[in-house]
């Protein structure tokens, strides 16, 4: 199993004038039509809940699939993926966020939540053994869930 969080800004924003606000608005709206054609892709390839992105084109997600189903759909969506949207470099910040999201998910029940590596998925499954006994997938799912705020913080939101 593979899971990951990241983010990534397709979307253009415009400043200056009002004429400009608009350009820069349908710049905007342009960037997001892309990256939830991307999202469908990538869902219409074998990875069901992956998400939409949210208004500002970031990302947060995690992937329940194997390996082997992930990169197959990132190599067929390839052309539709925003620059940057799967990355997993994160500032130190948001570096700073990933390690308590993961002393969170330790502190409800996902005792082997490893610390993030910067530059390495936030959530990947491979690593967290529990995720793949029976009831495993339901614990971390519940964990990401009570540490959301920080899991946003963590794939770039503001805090």
């Amino acid at each position: 199993m593979l899971g990951a969080a990241g983010c990534g800004a397709s979307a253009p924003s415009g400043t200056g004038t009002a004429s400009t606000a608009a350009t820069g608005a349908g710049k905007r709206a342009t960037g997001q039509a892309k990256a939830v054609r991307f999202s469908e892709c990538i869902r219409g390839h074998g990875v069901p809940h992956f998400p939409d992105p949210d208004a500002k084109g970031d990302y947060v997600f995690g992937i329940d699939v194997t390996p082997a189903v992930w990169q197959k759909a990132v190599n067929a969506c390839k052309d539709l993926q925003p620059p940057g949207s799967l990355s997993g470099k994160r500032s130190p910040k948001q570096q700073s966020a990933a390690l308590r999201f993961a002393q969170c998910a330790r502190e409800h029940g996902v005792k082997d939540f490893p610390d993030p590596v910067n530059g390495d998925p936030l959530v990947d499954t491979t690593k967290i053994p529990s995720s793949n006994r029976p009831g495993g997938m339901t614990i971390l799912n519940a964990a990401m869930k009570k540490c959301g705020a920080v899991l946003g913080l963590a794939a770039g939101g503001q805090g």
